[in-house]
């Protein structure tokens, strides 16, 4: 064999290794990538049967509920629960309500939180950090062991059994989280943005408009649904601070559907609890829009 016919195999044999190195990470990635989406559909599954339970039992008329072997899609599928759930304990007036309530509440909470935390953020102090760690600290209390010190004070501030107390309570128990987490993002801003917006001209309330604000729109966001969503899910504080039933919140409503004997309807409840989902998820909707297209808004404006 010649030095020409041995250099053509050698290469040969190279290039046939160097394929089959190739070819191996690629494979690997390939496992490890289907894997990866085999793990998260089975995660999306394992969220959504809940909800697809949900939507099930809430179109079953009663004979079907009280099955053995129940099934996922109903025999005769009916509407006679949300009519039920509707005519029976008023949810309309109570969604209208739990709206009005966590609309406010997530509003006050964004409110406060934003000054607080960039004071926090950006001027750090031994009492700013007693404050913070205070702040978390006040997040261990159960509702048991507040609730009554809670209810005496409103009832002498003539809060009690109102909205608008109701409302103060929602938001002194969502600042403490919104504090420390809208403290975070303001701390991921570059304080040369600060400076080169003052080397520039603009004071302080200017510095804070138009550049701080626009790039903490994403913790904005997310501080407006964490405190919208606890109101709207909130039970314990609305059942015992609201009596008069033309103000009760969702939650306490539904609660209704269950007798004395701890029996449930099941049926009606579904249906009002299919109902009372939909607002937090048209709220977030419409919210994670500014969550995704705010994170730079503000770095690129002049």
């Amino acid at each position: 064999m010649t030095r020409t016919d041995m250099t053509r195999v050698d290469g040969t044999r190279r290039g046939q290794n160097r394929s089959g190195v190739t070819r191996r990470p690629q494979r690997r990635r390939r496992v490890g990538r289907g894997l990866q989406y085999l793990a998260l559909s089975a995660y999306l599954v394992f969220l959504a049967f809940p909800l697809v339970w949900l939507v099930s039992t809430s179109f079953k008329p009663p004979p079907e509920l009280v099955r053995l072997h129940p099934t996922l899609i109903p025999d005769n599928p009916t509407l006679g629960n949300f009519v039920q759930a509707f005519t029976e304990q008023e949810l309309g007036r109570a969604a209208w309500n739990s709206i009005q309530v966590s609309l406010a509440s997530a509003l006050l909470t964004v409110l406060i939180a934003t000054p607080a935390s960039y004071a926090l953020a950006r001027f750090r102090t031994r009492l700013g950090t007693v404050a913070l760690g205070w702040v978390l600290l006040s997040q261990l209390f159960p509702f048991v062991l507040l609730i009554i010190p809670i209810f005496l004070v409103l009832r002498q501030a003539g809060l009690a059994n109102t909205h608008a107390g109701l409302v103060l309570i929602y938001v002194v128990w969502a600042l403490p989280f919104a504090l420390w987490m809208l403290q975070g993002f303001v701390r991921n801003i570059p304080r040369e943005l600060e400076e080169a917006a003052s080397v520039d001209g603009a004071n302080r309330l200017q510095t804070l408009r138009r550049v701080i604000f626009p790039l903490l729109t994403p913790g904005l966001v997310a501080t407006a649904l964490f405190a919208f969503i606890s109101a709207w899910n909130e039970f314990f504080f609305a059942l015992v601070l609201i009596k008069t039933p033309e103000l009760a919140t969702l939650p306490v409503a539904l609660a209704r559907f269950v007798g004395i004997e701890g029996t449930a309807r099941l049926g009606p409840l579904a249906a009002g609890s299919l109902l009372a989902t939909i607002p937090s998820l048209v709220f977030f909707a419409v919210m994670q829009r500014r969550l995704a297209s705010g994170s730079l808004a503000g770095a690129v404006k002049g």
